[in-house]
């Protein structure tokens, strides 16, 4: 109950100012409830120099990224780690991102193609448009003048030639080299390389020396001639697949004439070997030594090493640890290594784990697309993903994705222009692993977006769904410390 005094107070203010101000009772209520009122906010991007990506699900902001601009302050290291299963997007991000780095005139790409139908490679369209041919490695064409590339190519120095040999040599046989083979080749090796001299050294000048090794290597050792034979036993029949077992053809002769490797995109098309066999492993090692000596310079360039399959890499220890070493080298350098794996599982849980561990460390960009519930977590937890995008991953729809760049976590959805489309929605492109997912084709199309098509419906459903989620996630987290408001 009012006092008089209040209501005539009330009443003179109102006839002379025209107005009576109201007086409101407090509400009580908790933050959940209270959340409602604050109007959402969307995290910062990150930065507007770079190649566009697409656009950022939640507020709609152009989402841009380049591991070269943001190196440094918010970037440790420009080395980008792709993850997700076949069919959702991940082939047409790879494709649009190199084609909008190459419009930049310092970028230069080399990507190993792993995969592939008809007798081509996946990036053979793009290597087209360009104007350039792929470096198809081909057992069978090889035989037949294909490519070769040289493992003891004058251009490797002579540890780099050593150290790939012991690679090859440790992937195919599956441990280490002892002491006693160690020592076989490398006497071998040393011979090879200062009695050859008018030509290029090639493997089976390797494999003969370890059949028949030089006096003078068991003399410098004080052992006996037998003893150097047989520890080279060994190497030279894992060397002697190369150079005539089912690898022949391809790394027993000199470097192909006319590899240019000045070129803005070089591709290694690989969809010719069985990606499950040891070659598979043998060729990453071959080429990313090869490409380590021949390819990165100091030139002031900007490189970037896309690799398909990644898991033939980080899968092998020896592999693992030179790609390592290639990912250290080549910082200091502008090397940006983007490794593409459908499952982290692959890895994580494999031969090479501390190996693999380290490669992801180096990794400071991680792009996820769609997985099973169980994967996600397990995926969050290796690379410490908050609880909500982990929650996100499983309902992700293709051509989105969850984007962490150093941690600045969003999700991200991707956008591929008319010029692109051509080249990126292939059956060979869209499917991923095989011709028999076309009925999802056109769904994929029309996620990732554009293409004169005049509303994205099955994608702005999904990210209204999404912006509901979120908001009760929320709700969820803050009921669990409510608060009275006034």
């Amino acid at each position: 109950m009012r006092d008089p005094l209040s209501i005539l107070t009330d009443a003179f203010t109102s006839f002379l100012f025209g107005k009576v101000e109201t007086t409101r009772l407090p509400v009580r209520t908790s933050t959940g409830q209270a959340q409602a009122v604050y109007l959402p906010t969307a995290a910062p991007g990150l930065g507007d120099s770079g190649v566009i990506i697409g656009r950022e699900v939640y507020s709609g902001k152009g989402y841009i990224y380049d591991p070269f601009q943001l190196y440094g302050q918010q970037l440790p290291a420009p080395h980008w780690l792709v993850l997700g299963e076949s069919g959702n997007g991940k082939s047409a991000l790879e494709k649009t991102y190199v084609l909008r780095q190459l419009r930049f005139r310092d970028r230069q790409v080399v990507v190993l193609d792993a995969q592939g139908e008809d007798g081509a490679g996946e990036w053979n369209l793009i290597a087209q448009e360009l104007g350039i041919t792929p470096i198809r490695l081909d057992a069978m064409a090889a035989l037949d003048h294909g490519i070769r590339l040289n493992p003891l190519d004058p251009s490797i120095t002579t540890t780099g030639q050593l150290a790939l040999l012991r690679t090859i040599i440790e992937v195919a046989m599956g441990h280490g080299l002892d002491e006693r083979s160690g020592f076989a080749l490398k006497v071998a090796h040393a011979y090879v390389n200062e009695s050859i001299v008018r030509r290029q050294p090639v493997l089976t000048d390797i494999v003969e020396q370890l059949r028949h090794p030089e006096p003078e290597s068991a003399e410098a050792m004080n052992v006996a001639l037998d003893d150097v034979r047989a520890w080279g036993l060994d190497v030279a029949l894992v060397l002697d697949r190369l150079v005539d077992g089912d690898l022949r053809g391809m790394f027993d002769g000199p470097t192909t004439v006319g590899i240019d490797l000045d070129a803005p995109l070089i591709v290694f098309d690989l969809s010719h070997i069985d990606r499950n066999s040891i070659a598979m492993p043998i060729l990453m090692a071959i080429v990313g030594v090869w490409l380590e000596h021949t390819w990165i310079r100091p030139d002031r360039k900007k490189r970037i090493f896309l690799v398909e399959e990644a898991w033939h890499i980080i899968n092998s220890p020896f592999v693992a640890q030179l790609f390592q070493r290639l990912l250290k080298f080549g910082r200091r350098l502008g090397l940006s290594f983007v490794a593409v794996v459908h499952h982290l599982s692959d890895v994580v849980d494999g031969a090479a784990a501390r190996e693999a561990a380290a490669i992801l460390k180096m990794a400071s960009t991680r792009t996820i697309y769609a997985q099973k519930a169980d994967e996600a977590r397990a995926t969050g937890r290796v690379l410490g993903l908050p609880r909500w995008a982990v929650e996100i991953i499983p309902t992700l729809t293709p051509g989105i994705a969850v984007w962490d760049v150093n941690g600045n976590v969003q999700v991200v959805k991707h956008l591929v222009t008319e010029a692109e489309r051509p080249l990126v929605f292939t059956d060979r492109a869209m499917t991923e692993n095989s011709a028999a997912s076309n009925a999802s084709d056109a769904a994929d199309a029309l996620a990732l977006g554009g293409g004169g098509l005049p509303e994205d419906m099955r994608a702005a459903d999904w990210e209204a769904e999404q912006r509901a989620a979120l908001l009760e996630r929320q709700r969820r987290l803050n009921e669990s410390s409510e608060s009275t408001v006034a």
